[in-house]
């Protein structure tokens, strides 16, 4: 939304049939009556082109295969919900969708008990290692806007100094 009070046109190109699975219905029914974006469903992009700045994209029509070149002067990539969190080996509880737990929910969570050998509750933002804090868009449950990923990142670093305070 933010882009199309700049930009002549804006395209949101998706993998998938529609935006109702990955976005809120207000937000698919502002897209939806702003006349400079266009959603592009089924298609993904496969190449960036040119010299000395972005010139054009190439894009495939995932149904037909079919791939277009089209022009284009910025891109802006979003993709997706599904939090990076595969790497983490650690005995760090995340719900079912990969996104880390936090706080008093880890509670709610059978291995809680066995995992963390604190007396305290983990604090806000503390995952089921003690000492480790999660902000942002990859806690389970998070609010998923910048606001609150740079808010929580500042509570973060109250709650590490907290942290260290106890471990002297």
């Amino acid at each position: 939304m933010y882009l199309s009070k700049f930009a002549r046109n804006v395209f949101i190109l998706i993998r998938k049939e529609d935006l109702t699975s990955t976005m809120s219905s207000y937000l698919i029914d502002q897209i939806a009556g702003t006349e400079n974006i266009t959603v592009r469903p089924k298609t993904e992009i496969i190449e960036a082109r040119g010299s000395d700045r972005l010139e054009e994209l190439v894009i495939k029509d995932i149904e037909t295969g079919n791939t277009t070149e089209e022009k284009a002067g910025a891109l802006y990539i979003f993709i997706g919900a599904k939090p990076f969190t595969d790497w983490i080996k650690m005995d760090i509880i995340k719900d079912s969708k990969g996104f880390i737990e936090t706080g008093r929910e880890l509670k709610n969570h059978d291995n809680f008990s066995r995992i963390w050998k604190l007396e305290r509750d983990p604090y806000l933002l503390e995952t089921s290692c003690a000492g480790v804090f999660a902000a942002g868009d990859v806690r389970a449950n998070a609010m998923n806007r910048v606001a609150a990923a740079v808010g929580e990142g500042s509570m973060a670093i109250s709650f590490v100094h907290k942290y260290l305070a106890e471990v002297k």
